[in-house]
């Protein structure tokens, strides 16, 4: 199937499916099963956002919030990258059941293996996070280089938008047409690999903006709304240039701010007041 679709491969999404599948193409019929599938996506979304909020309710230590123990941290990592990344994702989710058809199982299976990849990124920055400080020996606590530190890692954010693996990795993400001529695979296995194979794209893409919550506090519902909002600006805003430069400038804004004057900075948590007896 993946040598027939890529002479399509500029098309626009529903040439492109109705090529494919050998289907016409109906417009109406066509709007109504995409308004129910971001339908669908958008409550999930918003239950997740729920659970979310619900969960860290008073956990926000700032920059360097103890993530939990390991059972917690990956069970709310996956529920928190479902609130984040399900509207940034929806157009790829779309293309993707057009493309099988609609086959329910089939999008279901993309969307879990989706998740899975970031549910092994979650635990791999848990391990490098208990590492670093395991090995730091509290060189990284707030009072002796963490504010340096977390302005460091949102400056190298900033850089890491303008590099050509943040450029390629985010093209991939914004033409779900180029992803599915070369990534498709039949079946439920298939399914659940080209889900996996979408959410390595966006984990190259948006990998330092993650490293970025965790400069701003790990457990905080306001800086996952922020980050969350960059990352469905830069994936959904047509003119990607804009996009991606206006990402940069606030990362740029903010590693400024967290690492020169923190007690300035809108909606942050600094640890040494939460250390501070009540």
């Amino acid at each position: 199937m993946g040598s027939r679709l890529r002479p399509l491969a500029g098309a626009p999404v529903p040439a492109f499916v109705a090529f494919a599948t050998g289907r016409p193409y109906h417009p109406r019929m066509l709007a109504r099963t995409r308004l129910a599938l971001v339908g669908t996506l958008v409550a999930l979304a918003a239950l997740a956002w729920w659970w979310t909020a619900v969960r860290m309710d008073g956990m926000d230590a700032g920059p360097g919030t103890d993530p939990g123990t390991l059972g917690f941290f990956v069970s709310t990592w996956v529920v928190m990258m479902a609130a984040m990344m399900f509207p940034a994702t929806a157009p790829m989710v779309v293309a993707y059941s057009e493309l099988g058809r609609g086959r329910r199982w089939w999008t279901a299976l993309f969307i879990a293996g989706y998740l899975l990849l970031w549910a092994a990124a979650g635990l791999a920055a848990y391990g490098l996070l208990e590492l670093g400080r395991a090995l730091a020996g509290g060189l990284f606590t707030w009072d002796r280089a963490g504010r340096w530190s977390a302005g460091g890692v949102l400056a190298l954010a900033a850089i890491y938008e303008f590099t050509p693996l943040k450029v390629a990795c985010l093209r991939r993400c914004r033409e779900p047409v180029g992803f599915l001529t070369t990534e498709w695979r039949d079946g439920r296995a298939g399914a659940l690999r080209m889900g996996a194979v979408h959410g390595a794209w966006c984990l190259g893409c948006c990998w330092a903006l993650m490293a970025g919550l965790f400069a701003l506090g790990a457990m905080s519902v306001f800086w996952m709304v922020v980050i969350a909002l960059l990352i469905t600006v830069e994936k959904l805003l047509p003119w990607r240039v804009l996009a991606t430069t206006g990402v940069a400038v606030v990362l740029a804004v903010l590693a400024i701010g967290v690492a020169a004057a923190p007690a300035q900075v809108p909606g942050l948590t600094l640890p040494s007041q939460m250390e501070m007896p009540g």
